[in-house]
């Protein structure tokens, strides 16, 4: 379970590349058009704004792919990281809004699976600890 987890993780991952080569201009996306704009449309955040909010989507890519990684090798802290990439891209989605809102729908799903697998045995090691 653990394999077929951590491809879902990749995937997801892989989906986060689009905030960043979109705003970089490094691919032009019918669907995702190149924007300034945050919180739907509301916050102009202009060019340089959305290049670092590229950069940051391009960070929670590589935390997915580092989470998929210490899942397979077993790590203590692998569930850990993902709680804490999955709040991250949660927060990125958030500010993507709507262009991100299934991004929202694969967080929520990652989460639960996260504290139903730990929780059940059928992902190795502890639930991650939740901040109070």
């Amino acid at each position: 379970m653990k394999i077929a987890f951590s491809v879902l993780l990749l995937i997801h991952a892989f989906a986060h590349l689009v905030g960043f080569v979109v705003p970089w201009g490094l691919v032009q996306l019918e669907d995702m058009p190149y924007r300034t704009t945050l919180l739907a449309g509301r916050l102009d955040v202009g060019h340089g704004g959305i290049r670092a909010m590229g950069i940051l989507w391009l960070l929670s890519a590589i935390a997915f792919v580092g989470s998929a990684a210490t899942l397979l090798v077993e790590t203590e802290w692998w569930s850990q990281l993902l709680f804490w990439a999955v709040v991250f891209s949660f927060v990125l989605c958030l500010l993507g809004w709507p262009d991100s809102r299934f991004g929202l729908v694969i967080n929520l799903l990652v989460l639960v699976l996260l504290l139903i697998g730990t929780r059940s045995g059928w992902l190795p090691g502890a639930p991650p600890d939740l901040p109070m």
